[in-house]
């Protein structure tokens, strides 16, 4: 994609779309983080739990897919600078 590896990383993406997909595009936690495959704490939700949610982490990535289109298309409103840390 061109992003140098000092300016961005495999997890910077995860993480970017973790939290702009919960504070900026108001997705529902759980399905972020199914998408993200993070595995679930709670042994017992893990045990019994095996729900994938594949229709609503679809209509999530198209949303997903347009804010990026959005975004590369020049300023907007919605784009929040995010500082790097020191």
């Amino acid at each position: 994609m061109g992003i140098p590896a000092d300016v961005m990383t495999g997890h910077g993406f995860r993480a970017s779309f973790r939290t702009i997909g919960d504070e900026v595009l108001q997705f529902r936690v759980d399905l972020l983080e199914h998408q993200i495959a993070h595995e679930v704490k709670d042994p017992n939700r893990r045990a019994y739990n095996r729900t994938a949610f594949l229709v609503e982490r679809k209509r999530m990535m198209q949303r997903w897919s347009d804010y990026l289109d959005r975004l590369k298309s020049g300023p907007s409103e919605e784009i929040v600078e995010i500082q790097k840390r020191a």
